[in-house]
């Protein structure tokens, strides 16, 4: 992510932000993002303020104007948000309409009526335009992600390389627990005691191994193919191991006893050193040298303070005095060992690399047999014919089909997701032909357990970049608890070597905060009796 300096952000008008190219709009909760979407939907459906050479000049039909949300009770409420708007707003076009008895919600489309359609001439044309959307609305294609890369897929089945009949499987988990306990059965139960020990010290069941491989197996492909099998793999780990504890053995610890227990003998009798602490400290040469002279990798008792205290970190923190510790090569090796103890070579990231890209490869394998998608596969599918050999071919189609899409929730938004979406509409190229509305809310991120990061939305903002609003007031809160958000968050901002969110200070993060004004609420709060405005 670029440290340039990011500017902030200009408050959002409805009836002016431009309609083509990308643009991310940051909603905080209230500010009335639904309301802000069906307005911008009504402006999209009659062609307002586009170029004259834009095919969106005349206007969009509901089938061809993609609004994509996360879950299917946010689909319905938008469908149904939309087309009350269009409604009106085909009302507020008629010959009866009166801006006098315009209601707060209503207001904002008679607004745009006389700003940009003055000429009652113009308007049955615009009336007629908002009413063939409502009436289209059942055709809409406002749904999930998930369901809308099942349509392309479906419909593009040739130029995305998918069979032109599967079956969508809900739940593959029996599926997967099957692939799982064929990749323990292969490796693992083959596996000698003394490598198996390895494994099982990792996952002890082939069901641990699944949770583990569960959320890596969309990303397989991404991952760094391992070093030989499991076998090859667990043997490097452990020569590693050996390696370096026959290093650490080798060093003179039983010359090295007498001058560290003369050591401590002159330290106790300078009084610096407590009796007791001397005591364990002397014992722990005793685990020494019975471990130099076994096969164990490690001491017993290391996390002890017979040995803690002998070395260079906390022998200081235990002797009286103003004078320096006394130093010795064997204080420095026992730090050493201890370090050794605290990470021993492991071979679980090979392992788990492994072990997800021949699931991944087996599940997908089995799935193609059985001719079944599940609910990841229907996104890493599209993902995987856009960036393929026909997939400047797909994206072309797929802009034609909808040269508008509208992301909401867009905080929630995954990597592969992003992806799909980026090489359809190429956000950082701002493409006056298409438009690209990604609507969303960093601080409201709540997927981050499947998968949404916000590392993605980032990557969004540095793509749009001067092309990112702020929808600026809140309707839902009262101003004195609007007031104290800004203020915590604009301190934490300004003052925070981190920044609010971790990313910088102010206008130098990428991310910077940006408070909100607020509209307050008709409720009042009793204070001593006194009633005042909320």
């Amino acid at each position: 992510m670029s440290t340039d300096t990011m500017a902030r952000n200009p408050n959002l008008d409805p009836l002016t932000l431009p309609l083509h190219g990308s643009t991310l709009i940051e909603a905080s909760a209230g500010t009335g993002k639904t309301f802000t979407i069906a307005i911008l939907y009504v402006r999209l459906v009659l062609g307002h303020q586009q170029p004259a050479d834009s095919p969106l000049a005349q206007g969009m039909l509901p089938p061809n104007l993609l609004v994509v949300t996360f879950t299917d009770a946010a689909t319905k409420e938008l469908r149904d948000r939309i087309r009350t708007r269009l409604t009106q707003a085909a009302e507020a076009f008629s010959d009866t309409a009166d801006t006098a008895t315009a209601s707060p919600e209503t207001a904002l489309i008679y607004q745009l009526r006389d700003q940009s359609y003055p000429d009652p001439s113009s308007w049955p044309d615009c009336r007629k335009k908002l009413l063939l959307a409502a009436e289209w609305m059942d055709e809409a294609a406002v749904s999930t992600i998930h369901g809308w890369c099942n349509r392309m897929l479906s419909e593009h089945a040739f130029d995305s390389g998918s069979l032109f009949k599967l079956t969508l499987e809900t739940d593959q988990s029996d599926l997967l627990d099957e692939v799982v306990r064929d990749y323990w059965r292969t490796f693992i139960y083959p596996l000698p005691p003394a490598l198996m020990d390895d494994v099982l010290g990792h996952w002890k069941t082939p069901g641990e191994l699944r949770l583990a491989v569960r959320n890596l197996l969309t990303e397989a492909g991404q991952l760094a193919a391992s070093e030989g099998d499991v076998k090859a793999v667990i043997e490097a780990v452990q020569r590693q191991r050996r390696d370096r504890a026959q290093q650490l053995k080798a060093h003179p610890w039983a010359s090295w006893k007498d001058e560290v227990l003369e050591l401590l003998d002159d330290l106790q009798k300078a009084k610096r050193l407590h009796g007791g602490s001397k005591k364990a400290m002397v014992a722990a040469w005793d685990t020494l040298l019975d471990w130099q002279a076994s096969d164990t990798l490690v001491p017993n008792g290391l996390d002890k303070a017979g040995f803690q205290n002998q070395t260079p970190t906390v022998l200081p923190t235990k002797l009286k005095g103003d004078e320096p510790a006394p130093d010795h090569a064997a204080f420095t090796a026992i730090e050493e060992l201890i370090a050794f103890s605290q990470s021993l070579p492991s071979a679980k990231s090979d392992l788990l690399r492994h072990a997800t890209r021949w699931i991944a490869k087996r599940l997908e394998a089995e799935k193609q047999k059985r001719s079944e998608m599940g609910f990841d596969d229907l996104l890493t599918r599209l993902d995987e014919a856009l960036h393929g050999p026909r997939g400047d071919q797909l994206a072309a189609t797929i802009r034609r089909q909808f040269p508008v899409a509208l992301i909401d929730e867009f905080q929630d938004t995954d990597p592969v997701q992003y992806r799909i979406f980026d090489r359809v509409y190429r956000v950082a190229d701002n493409d006056p032909h298409t438009c690209l509305l990604m609507i969303g809310d960093p601080k409201q991120a709540i997927y981050g357990f499947r998968g949404a990061d916000i590392y993605t939305y980032l990557q969004a903002r540095q793509g749009a970049r001067e092309r990112t609003y702020t929808l600026g007031r809140n309707f839902r809160s009262a101003k004195p608890m609007v007031q104290a958000v800004n203020r915590m968050f604009e301190h934490a901002d300004q003052t925070s070597r981190d920044g609010a969110f971790l990313f910088g200070p102010g206008d130098r993060s990428p991310l910077p905060f940006q408070g909100v004004d607020a509209n307050g609420t008709k409720r009042l709060w009793s204070v001593d009796g006194d009633y005042q405005p909320a």
